[in-house]
C-alpha cells in the first residue's frame, strides 16, 4: 500500500468508483447473458476487463422491454 500513499485522495476515490461500476455492470451483463443463453458473450464478458464498456455494449444491444405487450 506504500505505493498508493503518494496519490491524491480524489484519485483513489475515482479508482474505487470505477472498480465498483465495472463490477456491477459486469455482474448484470453476465447474468443477462446466462439467462439468454449467449455463451460467447458470457465467456467474453467473464474474461475481458474493459472498465464496463463491453457489459454496457451487451446490455444496450440486448435490452428487452420490461413489460411485453399482450396482443
Amino acid at each position: 500500500m506504500e505505493s498508493l500513499s503518494h496519490l491524491p485522495v480524489w484519485l483513489i476515490i475515482v479508482i474505487i468508483i470505477l472498480a465498483l461500476f465495472d463490477s456491477v455492470m459486469k455482474l448484470i451483463a453476465l447474468w443477462k447473458a446466462a439467462r439468454n443463453n449467449h455463451l460467447a458473450w458470457f465467456v467474453c464478458l467473464a474474461i475481458f476487463n474493459t472498465i464496463g464498456l463491453l457489459p454496457i455494449i451487451y446490455l444496450v444491444m440486448n435490452k428487452q422491454k420490461a413489460f411485453p405487450t399482450a396482443g
